[in-house]
C-alpha cells in the first residue's frame, strides 16, 4: 500500500489539477482547436517535417482524421524496418529503410491486387492525427525518439467492441423493491483511470409495528466518482462514501420514534456525510501526517487530499419510493420516464457545478466578498473547474498548511490568489423526486466525459431505443436474424424515441462540444446503432461515434494522454425501477457483463 501510494503521489505531483490545460478544459479545447469552417480538422494539418505529404488532396472522415497511408519499404521488412526508423536504431542493411519511409495516396486496384498483409494505422503526434496504412505484418513501434510521435494500429470494430465492453457489468436485482436491473460500464482514457464507481444495496428493517416481522424496506445506493489529478481520491469514495451516508443516515432515522424524518433531516444525512468524510481526508489526514513526521505515511494519507474527485451519489428508499441525488461537482443524473404519447422525456436531478454556473459563481463571490478573481475564466482562481470536490485541498488549506507540508514532505504550491480558503466545498446539493417503478422509470448516472458528447434527451431517447430492441428481440425470430443482429447491431431508422425536453433555464451546463471537436453534425440522421446487451455500454458507443465504425476505432485506439485530448474517462450507470419477481437475489446477467469482470453483487 505505502508503494503504491508512493507511485500514486508521483503521479498527481506530475499531474494538474484540472488545469488551464485546454486538454483537460473540453470548452477551451473546443475553441482553441477549431478553425474556419473550411478548414476544421481534429488538429494541425501541417505535415511532419520528417514525412513527404502525399499531392492529393487528403480524404477526410466525418472526424476529420488526415488519410495519408504510410508505405514502407519491402513487403518482407517494411514492419521491421518501421519499428527501427521510428525508434532511429541503427541496424545493419537498414538504411535504405530509413529513406524508404513516405506518405502516398492509396491505390484500391494496387492494394487489392497485391498479397502483402496491410494494416491501418493512426499517427498521433503532438500537434497531428492522421490515419494511414502500414504494408507488411512486422511489429509496429508504438513510439519515436525526438519528436514523440507515435504509430499505433488502428482497432478493428470487433477489437473495439472488446475494449467497449471490457469492464461492463449488468445484475438483475430481484428483489421486489422497485428495481429490477442496474448496468454499468467504465472507459478510461487516463492510464490509470481516474473514474470510480459504487453501489450498495442496505437492508432496513421496518419500522412499523404493523408490519410483518420479515418485512424490510431497503436503502439502494449507486454512486459515479470522477477523479482528477490522480485516482486516489475517487478510490477513497468507492471504499468509503456510501458507508459514511448510510451511518448519518440510520443515525437520522433512529432519532425519530415513529414515521420517516423530514425531508430536510434526511438532506443533512446526506450532506454530513460527504462533510465528514471531506474532512477526514483534507483536514485529519495533515495532523496524523504531522504527528507520525514520516514521509512513508505522508504519501499513503495525503494522496487522496492532494488529487480531487466529483461524486454523484444516488439513493432510493423502496418503502417511500423516494429517490435523492446528491451531487458534489460536475457529474450528472438524469431520469427518464415514459410519457402518455409513449415517448420518454428526461429530466435532470442535478446540476454541473463549475465556474461556468452562474449560481455557483455567485456563491462563490458572496462567501469571498472583494476577490475579483475567485472566479476566472471559469475556474475557482482560474485553475479548478469544479466549484465543489473532494480532496483538492489546495484550495481548502490555509497557506502556510501548504507550505509547511511541501516544505515537510511533499506538496503543491497554492494559488497567489489564495486569500480566505476553503474555496471548494464537497457539500452537495441534494434533489429529491418521487419514482413511479409502474411506469418503468430509469436513472442514468455519468461522469461528465457522457455530456461532452451526448446532450440529456439523447441518453434518454438512446435508452429508450435499447429499451425497444430488447423488446423487440424477444419476438420470434430466425436464429440468422439473431446472429446477425449481434454482430452487426440495429440501425435507427427515424428519431430516438423522446420528446424534445423544455429548457431548463440554468446557464453553464455541459454541452456535447466534442461534437464540434470532431466535426460531427449532430442533425445528423441514422447517428445511432443498437449493437450492446449492455445499455451503459449501448450510451457509451453512440457517444462515440455509434453508426460511425470509423470513429468508434479511431477514438478507441488511441493511447493515454493521447487520448485524452478526444475524449475524458467514462463511467455510466444505468438503473431501471420497476415490480419484477421477489426472489430475494441479485444476479449478473452474463449476457451484458464482461468476462473478465466476475462481478458480485453488493449487499
Amino acid at each position: 500500500m505505502q508503494r503504491a501510494a508512493i507511485i500514486a503521489s508521483r503521479v498527481t505531483l506530475r499531474s494538474a489539477l484540472r488545469t488551464r490545460l485546454p486538454l483537460v478544459s473540453p470548452k477551451q479545447l473546443a475553441t482553441a482547436r477549431t478553425l474556419s469552417a473550411g478548414s476544421r480538422r481534429l488538429l494541425s494539418n501541417s505535415a511532419p517535417s520528417s514525412f513527404k505529404a502525399a499531392p492529393n488532396a487528403p480524404l477526410r472522415s466525418p472526424m476529420y482524421i488526415r488519410r495519408l497511408p504510410v508505405v514502407l519499404g519491402s513487403a518482407l521488412v517494411a514492419g521491421y524496418g518501421a519499428w527501427y526508423s521510428y525508434n532511429s536504431t541503427t541496424i545493419p542493411g537498414a538504411a535504405s529503410l530509413y529513406r524508404s519511409f513516405s506518405f502516398a495516396a492509396t491505390n484500391p486496384s494496387t492494394a487489392a491486387a497485391s498479397p502483402v498483409p496491410t494494416r491501418t494505422v493512426l499517427v498521433v503526434g503532438a500537434d497531428e492525427l492522421r490515419q494511414g496504412t502500414i504494408v507488411g505484418d512486422g511489429p509496429i513501434s508504438k513510439e519515436t525518439s525526438g519528436d514523440g510521435r507515435r504509430i499505433v494500429e488502428m482497432l478493428t470494430p470487433e477489437q473495439a467492441s472488446q475494449k467497449l465492453r471490457h469492464l461492463e457489468q449488468s445484475f438483475s436485482v430481484n428483489r421486489g423493491h422497485g428495481v429490477t436491473r442496474y448496468d454499468l460500464v467504465q472507459l478510461p482514457s487516463n492510464d490509470p483511470i481516474e473514474d470510480d464507481h459504487a453501489e450498495k444495496i442496505v437492508q432496513v428493517p421496518s419500522r412499523s409495528s404493523a408490519a410483518d416481522a420479515g418485512d424490510q424496506n431497503e436503502w439502494m445506493f449507486w454512486g459515479v466518482f470522477d477523479g482528477h489529478s490522480g485516482w486516489t481520491t475517487s478510490a477513497t469514495l468507492r471504499q468509503n462514501l456510501i458507508s459514511y451516508v448510510a451511518t448519518e443516515l440510520n443515525n437520522t432515522y433512529k432519532a425519530v420514534a415513529e414515521g420517516t424524518p423530514s425531508s430536510d433531516a434526511i438532506e443533512l444525512a446526506i450532506k454530513t456525510g460527504f462533510n465528514r468524510l471531506d474532512t477526514e481526508i483534507v483536514h485529519n489526514s495533515v495532523e496524523k501526517v504531522f504527528k507520525a513526521s514520516s514521509k512513508t505515511v505522508a504519501a499513503e494519507l495525503l494522496q487522496p487530499a492532494l488529487s480531487g474527485s466529483c461524486a454523484l451519489l444516488s439513493f432510493y428508499d423502496s418503502r417511500t419510493n423516494l429517490l435523492r441525488v446528491a451531487c458534489t461537482g460536475d457529474s450528472r443524473a438524469v431520469l427518464g420516464r415514459r410519457s402518455d404519447s409513449g415517448k420518454w422525456t428526461a429530466t435532470a436531478l442535478s446540476e454541473d457545478q463549475t465556474g461556468s454556473n452562474p449560481n455557483e459563481a455567485n456563491r462563490m463571490r458572496k462567501e469571498h466578498p472583494g476577490e475579483e478573481h475567485v472566479v476566472r475564466n471559469g475556474r475557482v482562481l482560474g485553475g479548478l473547474e469544479p466549484t465543489r470536490a473532494f480532496g483538492d485541498a489546495v484550495y481548502k488549506w490555509s497557506r502556510e498548511t501548504s507550505f509547511k507540508l511541501k516544505e515537510k514532505f511533499f506538496g503543491r504550491t497554492p494559488s497567489q490568489l489564495l486569500k480566505s480558503p476553503p474555496y471548494v466545498t464537497a457539500e452537495p446539493v441534494v434533489t429529491t423526486t418521487k419514482v413511479t417503478p409502474e411506469k418503468g422509470d430509469f436513472l442514468v448516472l455519468a461522469t461528465d466525459g457522457l455530456w461532452e458528447m451526448l446532450t440529456n434527451d439523447e441518453v434518454v431517447g438512446l435508452v429508450g431505443q435499447w429499451i425497444e430492441s430488447q423488446a423487440a428481440g424477444r419476438q420470434t425470430k430466425s436464429q440468422f436474424e439473431i446472429a446477425w443482429s449481434k454482430i452487426m447491431g440495429t440501425q435507427g431508422n427515424g428519431p430516438l424515441p423522446v420528446e424534445k425536453g423544455a429548457d431548463t433555464g440554468v446557464e453553464g451546463q455541459k454541452t456535447p462540444i466534442r461534437l464540434h471537436q470532431w466535426g460531427v453534425d449532430p442533425e445528423a440522421k441514422n447517428r445511432f446503432v443498437v449493437k450492446d446487451q449492455n445499455v451503459a455500454t449501448h450510451l457509451v458507443r453512440n457517444a462515440l461515434g455509434g453508426t460511425n465504425d470509423e470513429q468508434v476505432c479511431a477514438l478507441l485506439t488511441l493511447p493515454a494522454p493521447f487520448s485524452r485530448r478526444y475524449r475524458d474517462d467514462l463511467t455510466v450507470q444505468v438503473i431501471f425501477f420497476g415490480n419484477g419477481e421477489k426472489t430475494g437475489e441479485v444476479l449478473v446477467n452474463p449476457e451484458a457483463t464482461s468476462p473478465d469482470e466476475n462481478p458480485k453483487a453488493k449487499l
